[in-house]
């Protein structure tokens, strides 16, 4: 007896307290020690076929495991529901949101979404099997406003949730899913999820600068100051001057943030100015770049002299 018990503790023990009868009977427990151990308290049926272990509190974890539990092997949680769980919407549906293999009736308080997802737009290392955060934000395109949907990809960056396929990859594999118009729309205007990397920037930024007649810098360069050394993207050693190429990948964390702030207030101090460049701007106004590169290199020229 105390074996059937050990499986269903540590089967409940990593899904909030629920368990399924089919994963039961997969683990070889019988439908009779099933019903004896319903009849005696140590199950609850919370909904046909779903179990709670020792107690039925409903929190809102255990009710996705419900849901996810209900669509049997291969389900997860999505579209709404998954907006929650990543905490790219402000507040959780009552609806349980559940993507199945295999076409499912919806049932109360959970709708099935019948759908075959690649392994890249599945997340199975958290608390529940759950669409991956860049997965759930297209999925969301379907549902939200465009502004909403802006904050809910703004989210996405801000926490560096690019796990798996990308939104601009999904939107390749599903051109036609509704919501697909707005999301592109939005990804154009933001170049989001198409950002380079610092390597990437540099490669472009060096052929830019020789194109317009504007000396070359040496790049990623130790600059001494009475407080340390400081590393430059783009370094005037003569014109005291320091263009940092900021791509999303090596600025976006809170670290980064701070440890690029202090880089600035030392070399100010110094007497050097840092000039902010991104990938964006790079793009969309080469030649008021260019001219500002020039107006600081003859400023800074002057002011060295």
């Amino acid at each position: 007896m105390r074996q059937p018990d050990r499986v269903i503790a540590e089967v409940a023990s990593v899904q909030f307290g629920r368990v399924a009868r089919w994963q039961l009977l997969a683990f070889g427990i019988s439908l009779g020690a099933i019903r004896h151990r319903i009849e005696t308290g140590r199950l609850h049926i919370v909904r046909r076929g779903i179990y709670a272990v020792g107690h039925t509190s409903p929190s809102r974890e255990a009710r996705w495991w419900e849901g996810v539990l209900t669509g049997e092997d291969g389900a997860c949680l999505g579209h709404m529901a998954a907006g929650a769980y990543w905490r790219l919407r402000d507040a959780a549906p009552w609806m349980i949101d559940v993507i199945v293999p295999r076409r499912k009736r919806s049932q109360s308080e959970i709708r099935f979404h019948c759908e075959v997802l690649p392994e890249d737009e599945i997340d199975r290392t958290g608390a529940i099997p759950v669409t991956t955060a860049v997965r759930t934000c297209f999925d969301l395109a379907g549902y939200l406003e465009a502004h909403q949907l802006e904050r809910a990809i703004n989210e996405l960056e801000v926490r560096q949730l690019w796990s798996g396929v990308s939104l601009p990859d999904l939107l390749e594999r599903h051109p036609r899913r509704k919501g697909a118009v707005k999301l592109r729309r939005i990804l154009d205007a933001e170049r989001i999820g198409l950002s380079r990397s610092r390597n990437d920037f540099e490669a472009a930024f060096l052929p830019f600068l020789d194109a317009r007649g504007i000396p070359r810098p040496v790049t990623n360069t130790i600059i001494e100051t009475p407080t340390g050394s400081h590393e430059g993207d783009c370094v005037w050693h003569d014109e005291w001057l320091n263009v940092e190429l900021d791509g999303r990948g090596a600025h976006a964390t809170s670290m980064a943030f701070e440890r690029d702030r202090r880089r600035d207030r030392a070399l100010a101090v110094a007497g050097w100015q840092t000039y902010r460049v991104t990938w964006r701007q790079f793009e969309e106004d080469p030649d008021g770049l260019a001219d500002d590169i020039r107006a600081l290199l003859r400023r800074r020229a002057v002011g060295a002299v």
